[in-house]
């Protein structure tokens, strides 16, 4: 048998107690979970549990998110053609993932713990919100008079999160309280409800020009659940976790936008911008047609490397880059507030 090189042993070890991870919080729930336990179940050391996840709420994320990264969706999806199917199938799919599972009970109670996750953890749900709005926006458009602000969706798609993440608390901490089928009827009526919602011009950065290699890394695009290369023209947009819901600004200029989620603590951080970002892009994977998903292409980047690509080396969870792409080369950059709007801006002009 083949001996395995350092990096195979270390991915081993990592699944190894992954496993025995999920299996003690179905067991004792996180609250009573030890890590002595979990690295007897894996057969490891407490040592080597510590060497791939930093504490047990980022071995517990880490669960989560590849519990709902690893669901599988049904063959034949009954995706909505407009806003009220499309929410009612966008419910139906929630009720039934990770955040209905009893193993996730202890979710949001470890989230509002600490300054440290309530932040990026409502920038993600910002993000969530933007996804579902461009998904809204698609599958049925919104009609305003001329001369009206450019409209959008992100009030409802906040609302609706909501209603969802709400009906996920109770049942797990009131099993039995909530009907799921009220609660995709009433994400089915929210798609009549108008909030006066628009999006306004943000102040733009300074843009100055670049002029370097682009080489990115094959990398996971969270939105359809695959790998991608993104490598064709287009905005590549380096947020930090606290500084995510900057991505609409880059969004709103209708170009290819590849958004890189970075953080400056990966080993906890990273495995709960999946779990946040996965659950609702595998419900609208789900329920809207393909026509509608969200052209944003959203990336985890863990190790920094589609980052270090885009000429962003250090990495904080306060960064704000944004470069432009042409025909294989950085041709320009913005840094700080309104740095993916300006790069976006001038992608579109360029192209007309």
């Amino acid at each position: 048998m083949a001996r395995l090189s350092r990096a195979e042993a270390q991915e081993r070890n990592r699944a190894r107690v992954v496993d025995a991870a999920r299996a003690e919080f179905a067991e004792r729930g996180f609250r009573d979970a030890k890590i002595d336990t979990i690295a007897q179940r894996a057969e490891l050391t407490r040592g080597a549990v510590y060497s791939n996840f930093p504490g047990k709420r980022a071995l517990y994320f880490a669960v989560l998110a590849e519990l709902a990264e690893r669901a599988v969706a049904p063959s034949n999806p009954q995706r909505g053609t407009n806003r009220r199917e499309a929410l009612g199938a966008l419910a139906r799919a929630w009720v039934t993932s990770v955040g209905h599972d009893p193993l996730a009970r202890d979710f949001l109670p470890e989230v509002a713990a600490e300054e440290v996750t309530r932040r990026p953890f409502t920038q993600l749900m910002k993000l969530d919100a933007l996804l579902v709005s461009l998904a809204l926006e698609a599958v049925e458009p919104v009609v305003t008079p001329p001369g009206s602000p450019p409209p959008r969706l992100v009030r409802l798609a906040e609302t609706v999160l909501t209603t969802l993440s709400g009906a996920s608390g109770l049942a797990a901490a009131a099993p039995g309280f909530v009907e799921p089928f009220d609660v995709i009827s009433a994400c089915e009526r929210l798609a009549g409800l108008d909030l006066n919602d628009w999006w306004a011009t943000p102040p733009g950065a300074a843009v100055r020009d670049d002029d370097r290699p682009w080489s990115p890394p094959t990398v996971v695009d969270l939105v359809r659940g695959s790998e991608v290369t993104p490598d064709e023209d287009g905005v590549v947009v380096v947020l930090g976790l606290n500084r995510l819901a900057a991505v609409e600004e880059a969004v709103r200029a209708d170009v290819p936008v590849t958004l890189a989620m970075v953080t400056a603590t990966p080993a906890e951080l990273a495995p709960l911008a999946r779990l946040v970002v996965a659950q609702v892009c595998a419900g609208l994977r789900e329920a809207f047609p393909v026509r509608a998903w969200p052209r944003l292409r959203v990336v985890c980047d863990e190790t920094g490397a589609l980052a270090a690509a885009a000429g962003v080396p250090a990495v904080s969870d306060e960064t704000e880059t944004a470069v432009r792409v042409e025909r294989g080369r950085v041709v320009a950059r913005a840094e700080g507030s309104g740095a993916g709007h300006a790069v976006s801006a001038g992608a579109r002009a360029r192209t007309g």
